[in-house]
């Protein structure tokens, strides 16, 4: 339909989008607690990386162009294995959000409302995503491509704004604790760019299928430079965290700016950019778990599921029983199935798809 074909540009923007909205709430905590001072080698290391998988995503889905992840593995192995992955990308894409609802939503709760039941917290961003899921896919994008420019300038200025804050001596020891530590468990770092989630689903959202290549290296060069400004931030104000709060590590360094008397308190307005940029995280994984489902079951019209996913997300978001537990999933069950769906599972299935397809030419 033309209504769901996306440009190129806005393409790249989903891709950012994802990486943005982690970086908001505890990754970037996650990333230095891995690494320590060796963090900024890290991430361009995970960078090159990223990169270098996003080149060979390209190589695979060469041959199928126009065709997602879904498509392909209907091609691998038919509706049997077409259904499994669908029902895995759905997961991937609901858990996680809902998790990373909730530990935003327990931000929100510390800084603002104290006295605020979570699940009312969490509904205001449900009821959201079912009023931006009910427009055209095209609006949700418009309204990402507005909001995404004033995201990263926000970040860019937090590192402006907390120079004289900085004590660069905290990049020593440059390789953190050792160069085992940085290079070979520090690859798990990768799952800062989980962005790359969205190369699995959009190729026939495209309007221009032959700029995938672009779409991938462009979405995640612009993702490692964000994500070297967030922790570079957080490294040279914070010894490793010890007293900062971990649910929200950037709006505690927004906290620290002060232009004069009359800008202060500039926190808020980093906040209300925040919101923004995670209610539209949250309309892109479920229009995508949308998009996923429609395929699986062969219907018609995605206006069914309008609110079906948000839903889900919601019970998702309300599973953990405390503070504690949540932060606990978003560290550890993200990175497993991050690493396990969107660099494993997305892999393997290209590759034998593209190993078949080989037979079939040589035939």
């Amino acid at each position: 339909m033309p209504d769901t074909k996306i440009s190129t540009k806005e393409a790249i923007m989903l891709i950012i989008s994802i990486v943005i909205a982690h970086t908001i709430v505890t990754l970037p905590v996650t990333l230095l607690k891995n690494s320590k001072s060796g963090i900024l080698v890290n991430i361009v290391y995970v960078s090159i990386l990223a990169l270098l998988f996003a080149f060979i995503l390209f190589k695979l889905f060469k041959k199928f162009q126009g065709q997602d992840i879904i498509d392909i593995s209907d091609y691998l192995g038919g509706p049997f294995l077409k259904n499994i992955v669908g029902i895995i990308f759905i997961i991937y894409f609901i858990s996680s959000s809902g998790i990373l609802l909730r530990n935003f939503a327990e931000g929100l709760k510390v800084i603002y409302f104290p006295n605020t039941n979570i699940l009312y917290i969490i509904l205001s961003f449900i009821i959201t995503i079912c009023i931006t899921n009910s427009l055209s896919f095209r609006s949700n994008i418009k309204v990402i491509s507005i909001i995404l420019p004033f995201v990263i300038v926000s970040i860019f200025f937090l590192f402006i704004g907390n120079l004289p804050s900085f004590s660069f001596e905290r990049i020593f020891p440059i390789l953190g604790e050792g160069v085992f530590n940085t290079f070979v468990v520090g690859i798990g770092n990768i799952i800062a760019f989980s962005g790359i989630s969205c190369l699995y689903i959009i190729p026939p959202l495209l309007k221009k299928p032959e700029d995938f290549k672009k779409i991938a290296l462009t979405g995640i060069g612009i993702s490692a430079l964000y994500l070297l400004l967030c922790v570079s931030t957080l490294l040279f104000m914070f010894s490793f965290f010890l007293k900062v709060d971990e649910i929200l590590p950037l709006y505690t360094a927004a906290s620290y700016i002060e232009y004069g008397t009359f800008f202060q308190r500039l926190d808020s307005i980093f906040l209300l950019i925040w919101m923004l940029e995670i209610c539209c995280y949250l309309t892109i994984t479920s229009k995508f778990s949308s998009i996923i489902f429609k395929k699986m079951a062969n219907l018609k019209y995605q206006k069914p599921l309008t609110f079906i996913f948000p839903l889900l997300i919601f019970s998702v978001a309300l599973l953990p029983k405390t503070v504690a537990i949540s932060k606990l999933l978003g560290n550890t069950l993200y990175r497993f199935i991050s690493l396990t769906v969107v660099f494993g599972l997305g892999l393997l299935i290209l590759i034998f798809a593209n190993a078949k397809k080989y037979r079939e030419e040589k035939r």
